[in-house]
């Protein structure tokens, strides 16, 4: 849309659709945008109480904390971290603001912190463990073969 304002007549036709269209438009599209993340969960063992915790912990304080710093900042007009670093407090006041890098900030943390010895199946290595090479699966060529048969001038590795 960035990419079509810079041209009046699609310009135009943008501020011509309505301000409910576009939020229903953009509650669709980051509904469909937080399905497709969860679904990556398709793999991990979700009967297991350690893969429960770490996603019900992370999407849990994922929401909490932006919301405690917007919070925060409304009534105190500076952000949790107020130091004399402007630049750090920018920094740490804009990256716990964001629910997504919070919640993906919790969740790296307590995958590789709580106990995991053997449970690679159930965190779902081993189906992932197949596409790290190209030559991995049969379905890496399918999935990453440039448009219009480019492959021919751009062979993989």
């Amino acid at each position: 849309m960035m990419f079509f304002s810079v041209l009046g007549k699609f310009g135009a036709l943008f501020a011509s659709i309505p301000f409910t269209i576009f939020a229903a438009v953009y509650c669709v599209l980051f509904g469909i945008v937080a399905a497709v993340g969860l679904s990556l969960l398709q793999f991990t063992n979700m009967n297991s109480m350690r893969n429960l915790f770490i996603t019900g912990v992370s999407i849990f304080l994922g929401l909490s904390i932006p919301q405690y710093f917007f919070r925060y900042t409304a009534s105190a007009q500076h952000g949790p971290a107020h130091t004399k670093a402007e630049w750090f407090n920018d920094y740490i006041n804009t990256i716990f603001s964001s629910p997504p890098t919070v919640a993906l900030i919790v969740a790296v943390f307590l995958d590789n912190t709580l106990d995991f010895k053997g449970t690679a199946g159930d965190r779902g290595m081993p189906w992932w463990s197949r596409f790290r090479k190209f030559k991995g699966d049969s379905r890496n060529e399918e999935f990453y073969t440039l448009p219009f048969n480019l492959n021919r001038f751009f062979p993989p590795r």
